[in-house]
């Protein structure tokens, strides 16, 4: 004997597409904090690489980096860091965001910051890493 094959109905179709829906928003939800995480991770990272990059051509030019920031002040730093090979156009220059950092210097010290990154630390709550221990750590491993 043949059975007969049941069709699937309407009403099996639309819970099966409700559930999809439910998990799918679930773990989009989740996603959208990893996201941010990574964006941080990125503005930090790109900070560190930029400021390096950075202190290798003040140095290369044989000037102090107050006066290379100063005296090249028409220059835009992203100039000095796709010449220097390590990034390919002006887009790898921005944080996580999308957005450019600013550069200042402090003392000695070159201070490459991401604005979008302290607005993520801010409303997220994050203890920001302070600009004198990034200037600490950098002293530490040169010695």
């Amino acid at each position: 004997m043949k059975r007969k094959k049941r069709p699937i109905t309407l009403m099996e179709i639309m819970i099966v597409i409700l559930l999809i829906g439910l998990i799918s928003s679930v773990v989009g939800y989740n996603m959208k904090g990893s996201l941010d995480k990574g964006k941080a991770f990125k503005s930090k990272q790109g900070a560190a690489k930029i400021q390096e990059i950075l202190q290798f051509e003040a140095i290369d030019k044989g000037i102090e980096l107050k006066e290379f920031i100063t005296k090249d002040a028409p220059r835009r730093y992203v100039d000095y860091l796709v010449e220097s090979g390590l990034f390919k156009d002006e887009k790898d220059c921005l944080d996580g965001w999308g957005k450019p950092y600013d550069i200042s210097v402090k003392g000695e010290d070159l201070v490459v910051v991401s604005a979008a990154l302290r607005q993520y630390e801010r409303s997220h709550k994050v203890k920001p890493v302070s600009e004198a221990k990034i200037a600490e750590t950098e002293t530490s491993e040169e010695g």
